[in-house]
């Protein structure tokens, strides 16, 4: 007899919280269990259900889908899910899978006709999660308006909750108070660096973090200094959200003023209260290495002004003047401020790296000319669209055979099943003589197995060309409009353009080597057939014309015209449209999930530019395994 699960879930991870949730889960539903006389399996983890995505609950589904388990017994409805995701699977499991689900008040299944209450169930535990959302994001904007920071005090600080009213605030931290004064009294001095303070008060004061549940006791981080001489809390108000700009007014006793912590920004080289300033973005850091010592390639911002009296060019960022007409650089409408951005070798596993920066403007020069060569033409890209989709009918007459004996064999299996019910209901089987309960599992379970392949592969073989195919003709839109989208496109987009078409990007002696990745590589193999220059036709002994009908190709329209045909295109320009459609069929035949991911994250990077996922942020193994593919 197949068991049923015991699914027991707390929504806190921390060891100690929530101790005895599950605990008593567990105990409840295994006396619920042994009165039902059921075989039971017990799986438990600490996640929130808001969201889709928790491991246990993920594979106890895989298990039900597999036919391994009869159902689910859990506390509530609300243990399984508290999501229209993995609400849905539950739903549907009973629905396809005939499981049953049951709780101390209640029992789920296909022929008690109540499934119905599942979805207001579900409901409703969802519409918990929304309100509580909403209820605290009420909570921290009525906290801000009444002038306390919602959120966990700085050093020197602690929260406190009155058992009284209930309210959260913030009070002096007795012990590290004092403590945190002495170094602000130090840095206004202007004698000490942060290094210097943070050093005196670790060591020499014995300063430690408070103590919490899971962290505390510590010196105090490089980190936590260097924020705390830039936090507007210590005078009396606080940033909220963190890196807007917006200041409020704090009601929590300040602890230096803020002339005081204008001149501590005065001393760090900040202009008087500092604000938050837009960043230089970098295009290209996090997957470019070094040609030289393979560590990555890092950027950094370059700040110059042209001094609009003396034009002489000098950096500003740490000067208030000309250095040579002592003009000064603000309220001066003639300067020229100039920004750049250099790319370098970190230099993290050899400071001796001979390799010299390169401008970003140069960077973005070379990619260019990169993206050029596997730049095709409009008529090209119609040409090849329509030779994809001829190349799609004839797969889909060829494949009409594989969907037919797919189609029997499903009808063979469903047939195989009926026939193993008929002969376990059978009357000459009361005493299991024909087939026993144990062989009855067994087979039924490879049975279901056998046919949840077979159902997949029907499936996959009904829109696998389809996606095959527009997956070819969106990477010959962005063949097509990869260069004018680089130029016209912010530093993300940029960024993506790179990491979509290029892989093994090295940078040396000031050259980015590029090398495309699928199915990119074969645009570039192909050496644009469109752009291909006609030789000169002139005698090789005629010195002052050779060459003139090939330079002349770009600037004449009727010659571009016959360069850019489509009855130019031969098999060569065949060849390698069936390479990108063969590219994206092979694709297809690797279901692991995270290939599965970076397959559908990559029709999405070449339908639009904007609102996706980082490359970077993907699993390093599907990468590997979505662009080394076998020959």
């Amino acid at each position: 007899m197949l068991p049923f699960l015991i699914y027991c879930r707390k929504s806190s991870e921390a060891e100690d919280r929530q101790v005895l949730s599950i605990e008593s889960q567990t105990r409840e539903l295994e006396e619920l269990g042994r009165k039902l006389n059921l075989p039971m399996e017990i799986l438990s983890e600490s996640r929130s259900a808001k969201e889709p995505g928790r491991p246990v609950f993920n594979q106890m589904m895989q298990r039900l889908y597999r036919g391994e388990a009869a159902g689910i017994i859990c506390w509530k409805l609300d243990r399984l899910a508290r999501n229209p995701v993995d609400g849905g699977s539950i739903i549907w499991a009973i629905k396809q899978h005939g499981i049953k689900v049951l709780t101390p008040a209640q029992s789920y299944a296909r022929e008690d006709d109540n499934i119905i209450l599942m979805y207001i169930e579900f409901g409703m535990a969802q519409k918990y999660v929304d309100d509580l959302s909403k209820n605290v994001k009420r909570g921290l904007k009525t906290k801000i308006e009444n002038g306390w920071f919602p959120g966990i005090a700085p050093p020197g600080y602690l929260n406190h909750a009155d058992l009284m009213t209930g309210a959260h605030t913030l009070v002096k931290d007795p012990e590290r108070f004092p403590l945190i004064r002495r170094m602000w009294d130090l840095m206004l001095t202007g004698l000490y660096t942060r290094s210097a303070i943070l050093a005196i008060a670790n060591d020499e004061w014995g300063y430690r973090t408070r103590q919490t549940r899971k962290c505390g006791g510590k010196p105090l981080g490089r980190s936590a200094v260097y924020q705390m001489f830039n936090r507007h809390f210590y005078y009396g108000a606080f940033e909220y959200p963190k890196g807007s700009g917006r200041l409020h007014a704090g009601q929590h006793e300040a602890m230096i003023t803020e002339a005081e912590f204008d001149k501590v920004q005065a001393l760090l080289g900040n202009d008087g209260s500092p604000r938050p300033q837009k960043n230089f973005e970098f295009a290209f850091t996090g997957f470019i290495h070094c040609g030289e010592c393979d560590r990555m390639v890092t950027a950094e911002e370059k700040h110059q002004v042209i001094c609009g009296t003396c034009r002489l060019k000098f950096a500003h960022r740490t000067r208030t003047a000309c250095p040579r007409c002592q003009t000064p650089i603000k309220g001066t409408k003639n300067h020229v401020f100039l920004r750049y951005a250099y790319y370098h070798c970190s230099k993290s596993k050899r400071p001796a790296c001979r390799q010299k920066c390169v401008s970003g403007q140069e960077l973005e020069k070379q990619i260019d000319q990169y993206l050029a060569r596997i730049q095709i033409s409009k008529s090209f890209k119609e040409w090849a669209t329509k030779y994809l989709h001829e190349m799609h009918d004839a797969e889909i007459n060829s494949r009409k055979a594989i969907v037919q004996v797919q189609a029997k064999a499903l009808l063979d299996g469903q047939r195989r099943i009926a026939n193993l019910v008929k002969l376990k209901t059978s009357p000459d089987n009361t005493d299991g003589a024909l087939l026993s309960d144990e062989e009855y599992v067994q087979q039924r379970a490879a049975l279901l197995r056998e046919q949840s392949v077979l159902e997949q592969a029907a499936r996959q073989a009904g829109n696998q060309n389809d996606r095959c195919v527009k997956l070819a003709e969106e990477t010959l839109e962005l063949a097509h409009s990869a260069q004018i989208r680089f130029a016209k496109g912010d530093a993300l987009t940029k960024k993506e353009i790179l990491t979509t078409i290029g892989s093994n990007l090295t940078l040396s002696t000031k050259k980015l080597r590029i090398e495309a990745r699928k199915p990119f590589y074969f645009l570039e193999e192909c050496e644009n057939p469109e752009r291909t220059e006609t030789e000169p036709i002139e005698p090789e002994n005629i010195g002052s014309t050779q060459g003139w009908n090939a330079r002349i190709v770009p600037d004449c329209p009727s010659m571009r015209g016959q360069a850019d045909d489509v009855r130019t295109y031969g098999e060569r320009e065949r060849r390698m449209i069936r390479s990108i459609y063969r590219y994206f069929l092979r694709r297809e035949t690797c279901r692991c999930d995270e290939c599965q991911d970076v397959f559908f994250d990559t029709r999405a990077r070449i339908a639009r530019m904007e609102k996706r996922p980082r490359w970077n942020d993907l699993p390093r193994a599907a990468r590997e395994c979505l662009f080394k593919l076998p020959e």
